[in-house]
């Protein structure tokens, strides 16, 4: 996940480790509490210690301190249940694919700690066919978000903290930033309606590189948003491939490319690029302005009335659009 201030992303997560936070995954919205197919069940909270009372502090302080890097996918996270998305990494930013985590929130500095929340594994891997050079040529890419379903059941700071399991022992790494629930929030929601905004499509360039960073460029460029919306489900993507340096936009346009394949004719998919002229100098298009975006990826599930059903901040499994889609009636 990147942030923009302005004209810049600020790199988080992935990032942090790869320069962008998974950057990994995302908070959003998707209130699927199910592993997909093909991902790895979250470990049971039974294997880990209950807060019985302690604050985040005292529970971190009570658990062996680990050398692992927990870094969110993304900012935005309301008042009730989230989808947490986050990567973890080695000091030397590795990413580690296979750990049992569980994630524990308080709220602010002396609150008592929530938890645990254990979290599922999506893997981001895609079909050969639809792996783009972009994605195949960075050995950083992404390869899985953690999920946790997050409660988080007050505006205001939230400060986490992630126990995780490996060879059989629990060690306490911090994450490396802290979650605000804010009572007011600018990004298109579930339940409401998606702001109509004209996306270009191969017909309005002449090359499609003018609005596709990929290599090569995806397919998801051929329906204009605003002639789409409330006639179909859509499906909108907000990254850039080659300039996202959270290494998690090629990995998310990937598993776009490969679930369109699957429902050409089910659903609108949009790819949108980040900046104008695919230029950082330049500032951010007309379309991210208009969403409100100050982080990237972002991905929309629009259902035939054009309203937002599901969003995700961050990264993503090609099994959770698939579920996505399946909730507009795809």
């Amino acid at each position: 996940m990147r942030r923009v201030r302005g004209t810049t992303y600020r790199s988080l997560g992935l990032a942090a480790l790869a320069a962008g936070a998974l950057a990994v995954a995302g908070c959003g919205d998707d209130d699927s509490d199910s592993s997909g197919e093909g991902a790895q069940p979250a470990p049971s909270a039974a294997d880990f210690p209950t807060p019985d009372g302690r604050t985040l502090e005292e529970l971190y302080a009570d658990s062996n301190p680990g050398d692992l890097v927990v870094s969110p996918a993304g900012l935005t996270v309301n008042q009730g249940r989230n989808r947490f998305g986050f990567g973890v990494f080695t000091i030397s930013q590795e990413q580690v694919t296979d750990a049992e985590v569980a994630i524990y929130a308080a709220h602010g500095p002396h609150g008592e700690a929530k938890g645990p929340f254990p979290a599922r594994i999506e893997s981001l891997e895609t079909e050969t066919a639809f792996t783009a050079k972009t994605t195949a040529d960075d050995p950083d890419a992404a390869k899985v978000v953690y999920v946790s379903d997050l409660v988080l059941d007050a505006p205001g700071e939230w400060r986490l903290i992630a126990l995780i399991r490996q060879d059989g022992e629990i060690t306490a790494s911090r994450v490396t930033t802290s979650l605000v629930v804010r009572r007011d929030d600018p990004v298109p929601a579930p339940g409401e309606h998606a702001p109509s905004v004209h996306t270009p499509t191969t017909d309005d360039v002449a090359d499609v590189s003018e609005i596709d960073t990929r290599i090569p460029p995806s397919t998801l460029h051929e329906d204009d948003l605003a002639d789409v919306l409330g006639k179909e489900p859509v499906v909108l993507l907000f990254a850039t491939p080659a300039l996202c340096q959270s290494r998690v936009c090629g990995p998310v346009v990937d598993v776009a490319e490969q679930v369109s394949n699957e429902h050409q004719d089910d659903a609108a998919f949009i790819q949108m690029e980040i900046y104008a002229d695919n230029d950082p100098n330049k500032g951010l298009r007309e379309q991210v302005r208009a969403y409100n975006l100050q982080t990237e990826p972002w991905l929309f599930v629009i259902d035939r009335n054009g309203r937002v059903d599901t969003r995700i901040e961050g990264a993503f499994s090609a099994a959770e659009l698939e579920q996505a889609l399946e909730r507009v009636g795809v």
